[in-house]
């Protein structure tokens, strides 16, 4: 008896969690993976192209060029170039033959709206980290420890039933009492629960949460629009017109009217822009998807965890509305399942549990740990003293070794 009863608690110690270290509170994920991907997207693939653009630029040297007259010398044929450039204003003439212009001048800021447009991108991130982040790191950090102490209080309290039942000279008087104190709630955790619910009545991080989605999604459709607008008017015009007869070389004879100029770059350009409005469209799906997964709750992490006493979130209906805080941190759980180190065991309890013949004996994580400590669950019964019973008992003990 007494080597089952070694090998009941050697396996009761084996089942406590460690101490959590101290790199716990560093490795805490402070995004979810879709947001993750969506900043590094959305701020990254602008800034990429950008940077080609103007690698491209610095090595190709000029990105205009025009059809100078023949009479024109190098350093005139360069100072077209350079006011053309400057200038980037197409002149033309309607159907009735009168002169219009036309800037083009959108076409010399594209390299830099598109770092606006990475600033942009990168503010609702900015809003997330500075307002919510810090909250929401001091709630998964205590609600993570407090899950995990959770767990190692009920390993505690088999242990202590363990020892207490072996003392006790009236196995049926311990057995009553055990009942007693369940009906009683006296194994519940009620801080982390109230916790918990009071969560269910905050509203702060989900409404900065959507606010972030909605600021991406604002910016996401105005640089769609805005990229639109400039294939519509501007990408389709590689050619124009150019005049340089203003100032000093206003009264020169020999100084064509006009001259025809080309942009070099204009291809690049459109590239880049298609590319970056077929991804921005692409991923408006993305975000539509991440604010619409606040409508649900995430049952299968609460469900995992009513193994723990009186821990009956979901049984009871306390989850109510969605849009809270608490199912902003059930999301924000799933991807820190890593630091929550009693989720894999409890898992393992209630994937057992579902496997068992008798669910009945199985409630609690308290009911799994006595049964493999060779204890029972319920009152003994006034056939314990008979054969067959003492077979059972010993198959118990058995399987405890």
């Amino acid at each position: 008896m007494s080597l089952s009863h070694t090998a009941a608690e050697y396996m009761l110690s084996d089942a406590l969690l460690p101490d959590p270290s101290s790199s716990r509170a560093k490795g805490l994920r402070l995004e979810l993976p879709s947001d993750r991907l969506l900043k590094f997207v959305t701020v990254g693939l602008p800034l990429l192209l950008v940077s080609l653009a103007f690698a491209r630029e610095f090595s190709a040297g000029s990105q205009i060029s025009c059809f100078s007259p023949t009479n024109f010398t190098g350093k005139q044929s360069a100072y077209t170039d350079t006011a053309c450039w400057d200038s980037l204003i197409h002149h033309g003439f309607d159907a009735e033959g009168h002169a219009v212009t036309k800037s083009l001048w959108a076409l010399k800021a594209f390299p830099y709206s598109l770092l606006v447009v990475a600033v942009l991108m990168y503010l609702p991130y900015l809003l997330w980290c500075y307002a919510a982040a810090p909250a929401l790191h001091c709630d998964l950090l205590f609600i993570i420890d407090e899950l995990d102490k959770s767990y190692n209080r009920s390993v505690r309290l088999v242990q202590h039933m363990k020892k207490v039942q072996q003392a006790s000279a009236e196995p049926e008087r311990f057995w009553e009492e055990y009942e007693r104190a369940r009906r009683e709630r006296y194994f519940e955790f009620p801080l982390l629960e109230r916790y918990l619910t009071c969560k269910q009545h905050a509203h702060a991080l989900v409404f900065i949460y959507i606010l972030r989605n909605l600021l991406l999604l604002l910016f996401l459709a105005a640089t769609c629009l805005y990229l639109v607008f400039l294939h519509l008017n501007i990408f389709f015009q590689d050619e124009f017109s150019c005049s340089i007869k203003t100032g000093l070389l206003q009264a020169e004879p020999h100084i064509p009217l006009l001259i025809p100029c080309k942009l070099v770059f204009f291809s690049v350009f459109q590239i880049i822009s298609l590319s970056i409005g077929s991804v921005y469209v692409l991923l408006i799906p993305v975000v539509i998807y991440n604010a619409l997964q606040l409508c649900q709750w995430d049952k299968g992490l609460l469900s995992v965890y009513e193994m723990l006493p009186a821990f009956d979130l979901l049984s009871r209906r306390m989850l109510t509305c969605p849009l809270n805080d608490l199912n902003i941190i059930l999301l924000f759980l799933r991807a820190n399942i890593s630091e929550l180190t009693s989720f894999s065991r409890l898992n393992a309890v209630s994937a057992l549990r579902e496997a068992t013949a008798n669910k009945e004996d199985i409630d609690t994580v308290i009911d799994f740990m006595t049964l493999l400590a060779g204890l029972e669950t319920t009152k003994p019964k006034h056939q314990a003293c008979t054969p067959e019973a003492e077979g059972s008992t010993a198959l118990s003990n058995g399987v405890a070794l």
